[in-house]
């Protein structure tokens, strides 16, 4: 009887294995539902499923629908999500469960880059290292807390300040991993999301009547009249998608003249993460290295791996936050420098980064000094300009940054990397001036400089 009882054992996983093996030959994705009897096709549980057809192996996971869009179809996220409760230890934040998308109905668009969150200690990391970079530039020397202590405000409305002008803004959304977490804790008078995908829009408006999703394109988003809106400066929290990262950063990184952005806490992919951070003389430090490091102080939280994603990339992700300088500190930092200026030998350095500062430097000059090649040289060949009062001040204080902005004598020998984001401000000094003014303090940082001129007003 053993082995009879064996036999009929192999025979029906023989036949669970062929029926998987002939649905997967009719190109019949199964499913196998919590009852281990039934096996379902994903055509029984999706209707529409037959409306797509699928193209190269290459893309394996994602299935091209009949209006050319490519969508993921794998494993239901609902049934590898893990449903983990968080446990923050933040006194704002309450805890909840990592949300799923709606089976057969939101699939993520390869289109729009769409990596969702799906385990909660992540998600509660994330919100964790939001709360503490948003309520730190808030509380440190912001125009909300100055106008606090000059109402009579002390300590004890630190909480209420926490609360009341955060200004939170995430930026894509998605299934609600982290707007889940967020609104409960903020409010919505607090809280609003900018969203691009109609479907977003429609389940976050379904779960949360009361949240603000605005169904726009980030790369679009207005900061300084959002910004306005919302009564001061905003703080940004979001899981970006990897292929316009830093198009969303420099945005943030121009709002930041107007003091629209205060804080961003953000998802990106890890080499990006690490470019921003990066130490002078490596391979990492390049152009985000420069803008970054003289706009915010940056840091980057925490590794992401691959598996709290669906459907998961393919490289590891970093959790980075910025804290924006503000305007004036912007402007101590530059001393009268210009931001477009800065930014047209930025680029052009590094545009050929294997060859000396000279030498990338040459074509500009040319075009600045009108094509006088003796002024050029003379230039390039010249000794660095004494550093402005403001940043002497600072560096006679103890400023990190402003103690390594001096230039060296042999600068122009330099390698691009070889140069921190104070010395490309000096270099842009002697390129366009000014050499010896101190009224920096009303010098006109742009409304447009970093991002590109098609995105956002």
């Amino acid at each position: 009887s053993g082995k009879r009882q064996t036999s009929r054992t192999t025979m029906l996983s023989l036949l669970l294995l062929l029926h998987v093996s002939t649905a997967f030959q009719q190109h019949r994705p199964c499913c196998i539902s919590r009852d281990p009897a039934r096996v379902a096709p994903v055509s029984d549980i999706d209707p529409s499923h037959h409306a797509r057809r699928r193209h190269t192996p290459a893309l394996r996971g994602w299935v091209q629908g009949s209006d050319g869009e490519w969508a993921w179809e794998e494993d239901d996220p609902a049934a590898l999500a893990g449903q983990r409760d968080l446990v923050l230890t933040a006194d704002s934040i309450n805890t909840q469960a990592t949300p799923t998308l709606p089976a057969g109905q939101f699939r993520p668009k390869q289109s729009l880059g769409q990596n969702y969150l799906r385990d909660g200690n992540t998600v509660a990391k994330i919100v964790r290292a939001f709360v503490r970079d948003a309520t730190s530039t808030l509380l440190d020397g912001s125009p909300d807390r100055e106008a606090a202590a000059d109402d009579g405000d002390g300590d004890g409305d630190e909480q209420h300040l926490r609360q009341t002008e955060l200004r939170a803004v995430e930026l894509g959304p998605g299934a609600g991993a982290l707007t889940d977490v967020l609104l409960p804790a903020l409010g919505p008078e607090n809280l609003q999301c900018i969203e691009i995908d109609g479907r977003s829009v429609e389940l976050l408006n379904d779960k949360h009547p009361e949240l603000r999703v605005q169904h726009q394109d980030v790369l679009q988003v207005d900061y300084p009249s959002l910004s306005a809106s919302e009564g001061g400066p905003l703080s940004v929290i979001g899981n970006l998608p990897y292929y316009i990262t830093s198009q969303i950063l420099f945005a943030l990184a121009d709002a930041s003249h107007s003091n629209s952005i205060r804080s961003a806490t953000v998802t990106m992919q890890w080499e990006v993460g690490s470019r921003i951070v990066a130490n002078t003389s490596t391979k990492e430090y390049g152009i985000l290295s420069v803008v970054f490091q003289l706009y915010a102080d940056c840091s980057i939280h925490f590794r992401i791996p691959p598996t709290v994603f669906y459907p998961q990339p393919k490289v590891d992700s970093a959790l980075v936050g910025l804290h924006f300088l503000g305007p004036t500190r912007l402007r101590k930092r530059l001393g009268g420098v210009s931001p477009a200026h800065l930014r047209s030998v930025v680029t052009s350095v590094f545009q050929q980064r294997r060859k000396t500062v000279r030498n990338g430097l040459k074509p500009l000059a040319l075009t600045v000094f009108g094509g006088d090649k003796e002024r050029v040289q003379e230039v390039l060949n010249s000794e660095p300009l004494p550093l402005p009062r403001c940043v002497v001040e600072a560096r006679d204080e103890g400023d990190e940054f402003a103690q390594r902005q001096e230039l060296p004598l042999d600068w122009a020998k330099k390698r691009p990397e070889e140069l921190t984001s104070g010395q490309f401000v000096e270099i842009t000094r002697l390129l366009y001036g000014p050499s010896g003014r101190e009224d920096w303090e009303d010098s006109q940082l742009g409304n447009k400089v970093w991002r590109k001129m098609k995105h956002g007003a």
